[in-house]
C-alpha cells in the first residue's frame, strides 16, 4: 500500500467523532482503561481518601476543601499524562530499550512524583496546625 492509499484509508477527519456522545464514550473508555491497567492510579485514588477523611474529621474550610480536591485531581491528571507518555514511547520504540525513551518515561514519572510531593506539602500546611492544636 503506497502512502497515497494510506492517506485515503486513514484520513484525519475520519478519526474525529461526529457527535458529542461518541467523544464522551471514547473518553470514558480511556478512564476505564487506565483504571483497569494502571495500579499506580488506583493507589493514588486510595491515598486520596486519607486527606478527605482528615478534612471531614478536622473540619477544614471550603477554600481548604477546594485546595485538597484540586491537589488530589492534579496527582490523578499527572498519572494520566504519565501513562500517555509511557504508552506512546512504548509504541514508538516497539518496547525496545532506548536511552531517550527511558529519559522520557523517567521524566514523566518524575512529574507525578513532584506533584504528589507538592500535594503532601499542601496537606501538611492545612492539617498539621489542626492536629497540633488538638494534641496540645
Amino acid at each position: 500500500m503506497d502512502s497515497k492509499e494510506n492517506r485515503k484509508k486513514y484520513r484525519h477527519d475520519s478519526w474525529k467523532n461526529k457527535r458529542f456522545f461518541d467523544s464522551a464514550k471514547h473518553a470514558w473508555e480511556g478512564v476505564t482503561t487506565i483504571w483497569r491497567e494502571e495500579r499506580n492510579l488506583r493507589n493514588h485514588f486510595g491515598l486520596g481518601i486519607f486527606p478527605i477523611l482528615a478534612g471531614l474529621l478536622l473540619g477544614i474550610s471550603k477554600v481548604e476543601w477546594m485546595i485538597i480536591v484540586l491537589c488530589i485531581f492534579l496527582v490523578v491528571i499527572m498519572e494520566f499524562l504519565n501513562t500517555i507518555i509511557e504508552t506512546v514511547v512504548d509504541m514508538v520504540t516497539d518496547y525496545n530499550y532506548h536511552p531517550l525513551a527511558k529519559k522520557a518515561k523517567d521524566i514523566a514519572a518524575g512529574a507525578v512524583l513532584v506533584t504528589a510531593v507538592f500535594t503532601l506539602v499542601i496537606a501538611s500546611i492545612i492539617f498539621i496546625p489542626r492536629i497540633v492544636e488538638i494534641l496540645f
